[in-house]
């Protein structure tokens, strides 16, 4: 570090702060934060910067877009602390939870397939007054007491029969229990499932998901891109530092 820090460029907090959009403020509270390393200061007490921190700063914003402010953050302040395999083990927590979102994505649309087989396949489940939970459970291959689990989760939101208070599952109750149905048995857990039905449901139904599956597929890609872009500026920092 010693190098770049004693090279003779000084530059002012403004230097680093236009240099990327940022306020002069902001590249204080980063140095304070331990993202960048601490600065020298003049004999008025004013803070000097070299390119150094500028390589910081540039590895720092390029970390954010894949990784998240808290996890860049955290990486460079441990690769400032010296302790780059911390950077490199939140590296890898951050490259293992985008393969784990891959993997749910997958499985997403692999339920979703299956689904409008069965749906094409199979007589209809839900009349036009609706089904009750007994037909519905015998259909699907499981208890009613794991239709009344899956309500208390969230997954199914039956009526009631005001005649017997029965509940009464419409289409869109056996849309998402055939879909819960499926993703249960790719492995996944009922609080997993919970966000993704109440995807389907903001979506409006299956057929309007495909574009947010196409949007979540893209956000993916530009995650993993981003990766790419935060680890060349990441190991360029490294080289910097010596």
């Amino acid at each position: 570090m010693g190098r770049n820090l004693q090279n003779g460029v000084r530059l002012r907090p403004v230097d680093l702060a236009r240099g990327h959009g940022l306020s002069t403020q902001a590249v204080r509270n980063y140095e304070e934060a331990g993202i960048l390393p601490a600065a020298d200061r003049t004999a008025h007490g004013y803070r000097t910067y070299t390119p150094l921190h500028a390589g910081a700063l540039r590895a720092f914003l390029a970390l954010v877009p894949g990784h998240g402010h808290r996890t860049a953050a955290s990486i460079m302040r441990a690769v400032n602390e010296g302790a780059a395999d911390e950077a490199f083990r939140l590296i890898d927590e951050s490259h293992a939870q985008l393969l784990e979102d891959r993997r749910t994505l997958r499985a997403v649309e692999s339920a979703l397939r299956d689904l409008d087989t069965a749906t094409v396949s199979e007589p209809a489940l839900s009349a036009p007054g609706g089904t009750f939970i007994g037909p519905l459970a015998g259909r699907l291959g499981i208890r009613p007491a794991t239709l009344r689990a899956w309500e208390r989760a969230g997954l199914v939101r039956p009526s009631r029969d005001a005649r017997t208070g029965y509940r009464v599952y419409d289409e869109a109750d056996v849309r998402d229990a055939r879909l819960a149905h499926q993703l249960r048995r790719g492995g996944y857990l009922l609080e997993q499932i919970a966000p993704l039905i109440a995807q389907v449901r903001a979506a409006g139904g299956l057929e309007p998901l495909e574009t947010a599956l196409r949007d979540w597929h893209g956000r993916l890609s530009a995650r993993a891109r981003a990766m790419l872009t935060g680890a060349a500026e990441l190991e360029a920092y490294l080289r910097e530092r010596g």
